[in-house]
């Protein structure tokens, strides 16, 4: 593996402030995942500041703040604390069995009305005697950690440089360890913590950024030159091929979304990279990822362990085994006062051969879920071959998930959004009114998969600039076309996990006197409208079902569907057929709450691509009027005397998505500004 490659520019840091320096090492340091993973770890710096009451020079602990990353934060990211208050806590502790109460007092510390949570890790950046920390996870460093031999190993590698200290949960005790050991060894660089991690300092940010990277360099070519036999017992199976791999991934991740949405609806992420492969296929893995993970980090993002599941294996057997393996870890170790049971489920998915399959609340979530897993196979790779590798003890395990400071962190998060969890389709995503829903779908907290056949790698870097990369994905879908369909079902299926909600509104529009319709003009209509919206419905039904927790599906038709309009017989016969095709899904579908409601547009003209061709002529010579003046006449012809926009249509489209509509089947909903023509009987 390459070394870490010292990054730091002495021209970019010689004009920041001291906190600058900080912010600036930290985004180093988080930018590469061999130093830390995602949001794990934290920097700090003791900084003379002016107190803003007293006017006088006081010393100001800047440290990560709780639930921050490293590599993304900004200054705002960091908690200010007086050091001469944290000192004073000291004669406040009454010893290990009352130190969560420590927590509580650190708002009391607050330097400079700084809103930003001082995290757990506070006193252990605090009582190190020296002007600047990093606390990082490195693989290589945890791999050491995590060794039955990490002691003896810590010392044969590093010497009197760097320390060694037993596991102890972070908190106030642990950060008088570190200061312990700091005085006691004052020529050390930093601090090896079995099972967890690494400490290191230095009296200016270069030195103890450039001490990081050191130590870090230093124990993977240690690790490297020793990892010269076979990972993980060997190879018991050859990794499937890929298009073969994904094939499972779709099929499977569906059906076990089902199982665990139950309560609240998850979101997959899927990884068969080498690493993953590599452990999948061992002959160590079942043995191996019973123990569960060693770093604190790693195993509140992944759980307990995870769950190995064969590719042709019944998940559900798996599943609620695993369920009831969880439960009986709860009853063995709960304390007097524990937090209630949370979900049983499993976050980690192994599949051998084919990969690993994780699930979260969000997709972001799911995919650092996958992410530090991978952290802990590095670990496992590294701990197994200079030792044996050591998971958190299962009461030190419990004690991290279930700590109480850990659930009142969890009871602070803010109320899920409507459509959290939920993954959406949108056909003819590309255009007007599929980008509306899309941005109204993704504000909302869902997951969208695009489908057009144009303008889609534009789509989808828009709305990834907006809502990030992690929840829009983009799919090139022929609706008439069932291979074309299958495949961006497929696709979703391994981006997502599954599918809850399907708004079918791809689209085109013709214009001509029946006795003009030429029997292609005729098809393409039929095509596209009508069997197009008939492919998506039932390849959404046979997803739906396997998933087994309902769903809906809209189809965007038209006002025209209702009412007939002169010189669009094509058009209009297919948006009807649209509609009654409705009808006989949302009978089909209720058994298995799947519902199917149906919006009505009118003269939807704003970014709405059917009128940038000739439809727009077509119809404006119909209406006897031109291009400006039809937006207009559509405008005056409505009851309302209002134009309908894409965002009317979206808000439609949300409305039969969400919950609030969830008694909704088998219903029309007109958006037309008001139309006599069109009113339901």
């Amino acid at each position: 593996m390459p070394r870490l490659e010292n990054l730091w520019d002495d021209a970019k840091a010689e004009g920041m402030s001291e906190p600058e320096r900080l912010l600036y090492r930290s985004n180093l340091l988080g930018s590469d995942k061999r130093v830390t993973n995602y949001g794990g770890g934290n920097t700090s710096a003791k900084v003379s500041e002016i107190d803003p009451l007293t006017g006088e020079t006081v010393e100001v602990l800047w440290v990560k703040g709780s639930g921050g990353d490293i590599g993304s934060m900004k200054l705002d990211g960091f908690s200010t604390l007086y050091m001469d208050r944290l000192h004073a806590l000291k004669s406040r502790y009454r010893g290990v069995a009352h130190e969560d109460e420590m927590v509580g007092l650190l708002p009391h510390c607050t330097f400079g009305l700084n809103p930003r949570a001082a995290s757990i890790d506070t006193p252990l950046h605090a009582y190190v005697p020296r002007a600047h920390v990093d606390h990082v996870h490195s693989d290589a460093i945890i791999a050491i950690a995590a060794s039955d031999k990490s002691k003896a190993l810590t010392e044969e590698i590093f010497g009197s440089e760097i320390g060694w200290l037993p596991w102890k949960r972070p908190g106030f005790e642990l950060g008088l360890w570190l200061e312990d050991f700091a005085r006691s060894n004052p020529q050390a660089k930093g601090c090896v913590l079995e099972s967890h991690g690494l400490f290191t300092w230095g009296d200016d940010a270069k030195s103890c950024y450039e001490t990081t990277l050191e130590i870090i360099n230093h124990a993977t070519e240690w690790l490297e030159a020793r990892m010269t036999g076979p990972a993980f017992g060997g190879e018991t199976r050859a990794p499937l091929p890929p298009d073969e791999r994904r094939h499972i991934a779709a099929r499977l991740m569906p059906a076990i979304r089902g199982l665990i949405s139950k309560d609240r609806h998850m979101v997959g992420h899927f990884d068969d990279q080498p690493a993953v492969l590599e452990f999948t296929c061992s002959a160590r893995l079942e043995e191996l990822a019973a123990l569960g993970t060693s770093c604190p980090d790693h195993f509140l993002r992944t759980k307990i362990r995870p769950l190995v599941l064969e590719a042709d294996a019944d998940p559900k057997a798996a599943i609620e085994a695993y369920r009831e393996g969880y439960a009986a870890y709860y009853d063995r170790c709960k304390r007097e006062g524990s937090p209630a049971m949370r979900d049983p489920n499993a976050v980690v998915y192994l599949i051998p051969g084919v990969g690993m399959i994780t699930f979260a609340q969000d997709k972001a979530t799911a995919r650092i879920s996958g992410e530090f897993y991978v952290n802990a196979i590095n670990v496992m790779r590294g701990a197994s071959a200079i030792g044996n590798y050591r998971g958190l003890p299962e009461q030190e395990a419990f004690d991290i998930e279930y700590w109480l400071l850990e659930e009142a962190k969890l009871q602070r998060m803010p109320k899920p959004k409507s459509l959290a969890g939920r993954i959406a389709m949108i056909t003819g995503g590309a255009g007007g009114i599929g980008m509306a829903t899309a941005e109204r779908y993704l504000s909302e907290g869902a997951c969208v998969m695009l489908a057009d056949i144009d303008g889609l790698d534009a789509a989808v870097q828009g709305l990834s600039a907006r809502f990030g990369a992690d929840v829009v994905r983009g799919t090139r879908m022929d609706v008439t076309s069932e291979d074309a369909v299958a495949a961006a079902y497929e696709q979703m299926a391994v981006e997502f996990g599954g599918v809850d909600i399907v708004v079918s509104n791809a689209g085109i529009a013709s214009s001509a006197a029946v006795e003009d319709t030429t029997l292609d003009l005729w098809n393409r209509n039929i095509a596209i409208l009508s069997t197009g919206y008939f492919l998506v419905s039932r390849e959404a039904f046979r997803l739906l079902k396997r998933q087994g927790i309902g769903g809906s599906i809209v189809f965007v038709a038209s006002k025209n569907g209702l009412a007939a309009s002169p010189g669009a017989s094509a058009y209009c016969t297919a948006k009807a057929s649209e509609i009654h095709l409705a009808r006989c899904l949302a009978l089909e579908g209720a058994a298995d709450g799947i519902r199917v409601n149906v919006v009505n547009p009118d003269a939807v003209l704003r970014g709405s691509r059917i009128w940038q061709g000739e439809w727009l002529d077509q119809r404006a010579s119909t209406y006897k009027t031109d291009k400006d003046g039809l937006e207009e006449m559509y405008r005056q012809r409505s009851l309302l005397k209002r134009s309908v926009l894409p965002e009317d249509i979206a808000e439609a489209n949300y409305f039969f998505a969400a919950d609030v509509s969830a008694k909704s089947t088998g219903n029309i909903l007109n958006v037309d500004a008001g139309n006599v023509q069109s009113f339901t009987r």
